[in-house]
């Protein structure tokens, strides 16, 4: 008994350095890479999820890892998934994960699977075994300080509507709920207000895109860099995420997965709406090469530097925000 208290307690200790070791450079950068979509099902089509995973590691070693949803697709769970997760950690960088529409329908739910992913070395996910969604922050710090610079927004954005698929009234895919929204805006306040009433600049990652990437998509004065072949898989209802961080003014940007086809970032209302690229082998549909969407952070302020780097080492779509997109 003592052995097994002493390992959870090791455990716990190990998740919390990690994150508050979450911290800029000297030169006032912080990498992440962000995948999604992964689609792994165990397959000699889905070895090319972890060549991708490989090839983007190796060239940016990031400071943190996000993964925006649907790594699975196949059974076993425990073991497709893990494969995934392990494949991410080797490389000893932070690593987070949010889930998609598709994870929990190999036999685990997402909670059993959140649960497993904190076993996984050099995960940073915190404890949510009391909280009702799987919704979390993340704090960067100061590159010479414990101070918070810049907050990243974790969602969990759900998957489909209740009684989908006999019942498709209510659409296709799931929304982010009137819980989640008040969520947000008790945790921005917070933060806003440890740091003095001063807002500081976020970023938030999920997997189903909001309804007001449709909007942007369509307005031709919105500015869109990278691919758009499909349209945005959004839900039919709006419960209000977009327009709270826009009035809360501490997000920068959103990206998610979900459309394989779909890389672009669109600004929309000075928040810049972005995919990440489709990270997953030939298990599922996708015309675009295999890759991952980088975020170069800039301390201090709101600015940060993007681009997709692609399988084959390729790096197309660099952008800037916000000036790339005035």
């Amino acid at each position: 008994m003592k052995k097994i208290l002493f390992l959870i307690l090791m455990f716990t200790c190990y998740s919390t350095a990690w994150s508050q070791n979450l911290k800029f450079h000297e030169n006032g950068e912080f990498k992440i890479v962000q995948f999604t979509d992964v689609h792994y099902n165990g397959t000699d089509k889905a070895k090319e999820a972890l060549d991708c995973i490989d090839s983007v590691m190796t060239k940016e070693q990031p400071d943190l890892v996000v993964v925006t949803g649907d790594i699975l697709w196949g059974k076993p769970a425990k073991k497709n998934f893990l494969t995934v997760l392990n494949c991410i950690a080797k490389y000893g960088k932070p690593w987070v994960i949010e889930f998609g529409n598709h994870d929990f329908e190999e036999g685990l739910t997402n909670r059993e699977l959140y649960e497993i992913a904190r076993s996984v070395k050099n995960n940073i996910l915190p404890d949510l075994s009391n909280e009702k969604e799987l919704d979390f922050t993340l704090s960067i710090k100061k590159h010479n300080s414990n101070k918070t610079a810049t907050t990243l927004y974790l969602l969990d954005s759900h998957a489909y509507p209740k009684g989908f698929p006999e019942d498709k009234s209510h659409g296709t895919y799931a929304w982010l709920t009137f819980d989640q929204v008040e969520w947000y805006r008790k945790e921005s306040q917070k933060i806003t207000a440890e740091n003095g009433g001063k807002t500081l600049p976020a970023l938030a990652f999920f997997h189903i895109p909001l309804p007001e990437y449709h909007e942007a998509a369509k307005d031709e004065n919105a500015g869109l860099i990278g691919t758009r072949r499909e349209e945005a898989c959004s839900p039919i209802f709006n419960t209000g995420m977009f327009t709270a961080m826009m009035e809360a003014g501490d997000v920068m940007a959103i990206f998610v997965g979900h459309d394989h086809d779909n890389d672009y970032a669109v600004m929309w209302h000075d928040i810049l709406l972005g995919y990440g690229r489709y990270s997953g082998g030939n298990t599922v549909y996708n015309h675009l090469t295999h890759g991952a969407r980088v975020i170069i952070l800039k301390e201090g302020l709101r600015e940060f530097d993007t681009y997709i780097r692609e399988i084959n080492g390729s790096c197309v779509n660099h952008a800037t925000y916000p000036t790339s997109w005035k």
